[in-house]
């Protein structure tokens, strides 16, 4: 059992002032150090430095470490130019990227605060790392293949990695599915993925509406992707459309990433079915796809959480950059509240969309935690100062344990 004591404590929703916190796993206590000094005769107290300010740990849902090793083979600026440079480049890319590659990148989410990341694996090459990872890991088996003749053998590739994540026993690690997206795998290989998610109750995510080419292909296999698919996959039609993809959903609460394009009807079955939409701005702005309309997704009450993708889209894993670049992607929004939206975006909203007891400072809740050193004492400004200020991260807890940061 730990006591902590800092000056301020974010929860995130509220900031509190002269209050300690007592934790072994889970955070059991909030209250005056007296009170849990008393409660908690044996509890170590741990006095933290002026202005000090603890809140949960950040929770990436949405990257891909086994692109980690991409620094400048890929090109920006165009999504199937993107795309094309990927394919070009993957065996590269991925025999380039070792453990030790991949355990770099993991590094440098949690010296950034990321106590949990959901992994979006395609080849399995991450989950060494992965289970090595201190944070916790929502390890997404990805799905993808859209060739019907090649169903079996995909989905026994797909089944073997599902297989090898659930056989890791360790404390933080959750297997879970992704669906590729609409336009890249069958929908026979979807519907034997999601029986599969129903019955074991697994977590679901999937890519869907990021640029004007998948709009145009799932709509009327048109578009950019029409010579793509015919030169590479000999395809001359879309396998299905947007609403069938999203049909295929129904009565999953599944996490959406980037979601630039969906039209009206889309937006309403999101919210229907209570899907979580995954914004990445960075992303979206080197592929040059659209920014994500946030204002309508709050008008229709979908919650969106904020993740960086991989770094074959981004030049870092740090959701405080991140959130920075919506801050000022999205212009017209009002600056604090969009700011206090994308410090839950990457706390209590991301651990709700993944279904972790995490991403907030609350009794009962997993004690995943860091601690800033501020400048100066903060004000109701608060979270717009959190984004802008690249303020220290002292001390980093995860499940309680003390896993990086000053002794």
């Amino acid at each position: 059992m730990t006591i902590l004591v800092p000056n301020y404590i974010l929860t995130p929703d509220i900031l509190l002032a002269d209050k300690a916190i007592a934790f072994d796993k889970t955070i059991r206590d909030i209250g005056s150090l007296e009170e849990l000094e008393q409660k908690f005769p044996e509890a170590k107290t741990i006095q933290l430095q002026k202005n000090s300010l603890l809140m949960p740990g950040l929770i990436n849902a949405h990257v891909h470490v086994e692109f980690s090793a991409n620094k400048n083979q890929l090109s920006y600026g165009d999504f199937l130019n993107w795309l094309y440079s990927v394919i070009e480049n993957r065996e590269d890319l991925i025999a380039g990227c070792d453990l030790a590659c991949m355990t770099k990148a993991i590094d440098a989410m949690l010296a950034s605060g990321i106590t949990t990341f959901g992994a979006i694996s395609s080849h399995a090459m991450d989950l060494e790392a992965c289970i090595n990872a201190k944070q916790n890991v929502v390890f997404f088996n990805e799905l993808i293949g859209s060739q019907a003749g090649m169903a079996d053998a995909l989905f026994n590739d797909f089944l073997a990695r599902l297989d090898a994540s659930k056989a890791v026993k360790r404390e933080g690690f959750y297997p879970a599915v992704a669906i590729h997206s609409p336009y890249s795998v069958h929908p026979i290989l979807i519907q034997k993925a999601l029986e599969i998610v129903k019955n074991e109750n697994l977590k679901l995510t999937a890519h869907f509406m990021e640029s004007e080419a998948e709009r145009n292909w799932l709509d009327s296999s048109s578009g950019d992707f029409k010579e793509f698919f015919k030169t590479l996959l000999k395809q001359d039609r879309s396998i299905s459309d947007a609403k069938e993809f999203l049909n295929y959903f129904d009565g999953f609460e599944a996490l959406l990433t980037h979601a630039v394009k969906t039209n009206e009807e889309e937006l309403e079955k999101i919210a229907k079915q209570n899907h979580t939409v995954i914004h990445c701005p960075i992303s979206n702005r080197l592929l040059g796809n659209p920014t994500l309309n946030i204002k309508k997704l709050n008008e229709k009450k979908i919650r969106w959480i904020v993740a960086t993708d991989g770094l074959s889209s981004n030049y870092q894993l740090d959701l405080f950059e991140e959130m920075k670049i919506s801050l000022f992607m999205h212009s017209n929004a009002p600056l604090l509240e969009l700011a206090k939206q994308l410090i839950q975006g990457v706390t209590l909203h991301a651990a709700q969309a993944l279904g972790l007891n995490t991403g907030e400072i609350k009794e009962g809740k997993n004690a995943d935690m860091i601690v800033l050193d501020l400048d100066t004492e903060p004000n109701e400004e608060l979270a717009v100062h959190l984004i802008l200020h690249r303020y220290n991260i002292s001390k980093i807890f995860i499940n309680g344990k003390f896993v990086k940061g000053d002794d």
